[in-house]
Order: C-alpha cells, then structure tokens, then sequence
C-alpha cells in the first residue's frame, strides 16, 4: 500500500477507521442528520483524485438528499424507504346532477425510518358530472323565462355542420341526447299576455293574446342540468310561464302549455314549421 494511503489511514483510524472500499459497515459509521465528520475516506485526504470512485462517501442521513453516501449506507444503518399499497377505487361521485369531485387514496404499508424517503401523496382528488338528474324539482320549470328566436333563423345553427371538429364530436357521442335529433320535440303554448311592442313587428303579429304558437326544441338547445330539455318549455301541461323574444327585446309575456310532441312537430299549430324556436 502506498505510504501516504497508510499515513493517512493512520491519522483517520481513531475517528473513522480505514475502510478502503467505501463502506459504512467496515467503518462503523451511522450518523442521524446531516454530520461531514461523517465521512469514509478511500485514498489519503492529500491525494490527488484519479478517477470519481476515490472521492470520500458519506454515512449520514444527508447523503441520500446529496447522492454521496457509501455503497451500503442504506443495507447498514437500516434504511428504509416508506412503502404505499397501489390506489383504491375512485369513490362515487360527490354530485348526484352536475359538477363535484371524487377522491381516492392508498395505505401506508411501512413507514420510513433511519431517513428513508417519506411517503407519498394518499389521497387523490378529480372532477366529475353527476348525471342522476331526473329527480329536478318539475315546480323549477315555472320560475324559468323562455328565450325565443323565429324559426326562420333555425338554419344558421347549422352553418358548421360540415367542420371537422363537429362532425367527429357528432359521430363520438352519437348516442348523446345532445346529438341525437331524435330528442327533438314541439311545445305548443297559447298567449296570455304580450306587450305592446310584439304588435309593432309584422313577424311577431301573431304573437298576441289568446293566439296559439308552436315551439320547437333543437338538439343545440337542450340543456344537460335540466334533464335534457329546452329552458323555459313550462315542464308540464297547463303551466303559465313567462318568455322573450330576443329579436325584439321589448317583446315579452306570459303563456299556457298546451300539448307537447315528438320530432316532427305533428300537430296543426305547428304545420308547416314552427313559429319560433328556443335560444
């Protein structure tokens, strides 16, 4: 062995003991926190480095944070990592209509010691729709104002029809009421009160008291929160509610559900189209 290497085993023997091959074992040296006194030499502290393996490592908790510990720092001051059992099923969501949030989480199965690495996150959370929606309160539908449009205007829904981005969305959720046509439906509704300004436009004549209109509900208009129907359609028949007409603000009023029906609107109010449809 070369002198200097023995020299400086000598001077380091009292405190740390020579352990050539950088082990925490032969040297006796396990150290809570972090402690740079704490170190086991390979060559003499005076000489030249050659190759990384001859720079000193260390038997302190700190060299697990700083990567410097001895090859068998963890095996000999009894190391462990904390251990997590895999995650449980996601729990039900905390919404029965609408947005919420359900969480699932993990057992510590050994906790960390010696300074071993903590455990991780236990507990996951994530966002979800509740969608048991068909217990709505029918007495909500009365409070609600139903926008209206002409029905003339019903074709510019259907402008980007053709884009992509639409089209794959129709295709991927096919089975949606919000794409599916078949949950269209007609409501027809007699006027019980309008204002003045619904007779000053030649469209709107129609739209006075005791007059009988026919709404259709589109696909684009369904609301999810609402079971999937239109806002403002009365919710059942026999009900006065109120709507507006978008296209003439200062048009509004009150109205009774009369009958409501399928699809194709078949009913003598509403042929050949509907008067107006839902916004």
């Amino acid at each position: 062995m070369h002198w200097q290497t023995i020299l400086g085993c000598l001077t380091l023997a009292g405190i740390l003991g020579c352990a050539s091959a950088g082990s925490c074992a032969e040297a006796k040296l396990c150290c809570p926190g972090r402690d740079s006194a704490c170190v086991v030499q390979k060559t003499s502290p005076n000489a030249i480095i050659q190759v990384l393996t001859d720079k000193p490592c260390y038997c302190d908790h700190a060299c697990l944070k700083l990567g410097d510990c001895c090859h068998d720092f963890k095996d000999a001051c009894g190391v462990l990592d904390c251990v997590v059992s895999g995650w449980g099923p996601w729990s039900v969501c905390d919404s029965e209509c609408g947005p919420g949030a359900q969480s699932r989480s993990r057992m510590v199965e050994r906790a960390a010691e010696n300074g071993g690495k903590h455990c991780p996150q236990l507990v996951q959370h994530r966002g979800c729709q509740g969608t048991k929606c068909h217990h709505r309160n029918p007495k909500s539908a009365l409070k609600e104002v139903a926008l209206l449009l002409p029905a003339e205007l019903s074709g510019v829904r259907h402008i980007n029809d053709s884009n992509d981005i639409r089209t794959n969305l129709r295709l991927r959720y096919r089975n949606d009421p919000e794409h599916d046509v078949s949950k269209e439906y007609c409501v027809t509704f007699t006027v019980t009160k309008a204002t003045k300004a619904c007779y000053k436009e030649a469209s709107l004549s129609g739209f006075t008291e005791g007059s009988r209109v026919c709404v259709k509900c589109q696909t684009q208009a369904l609301r999810r929160v609402l079971d999937w129907r239109c806002e403002g359609d009365g919710g059942t028949e026999a009900m006065i509610t109120r709507w507006s007409m978008l296209s003439s603000p200062h048009c509004h009023g009150k109205w009774l559900r009369t009958k409501k029906t399928g699809p194709n609107c078949d009913t003598s109010q509403c042929q050949p189209q509907p008067h107006f449809i839902f916004v």
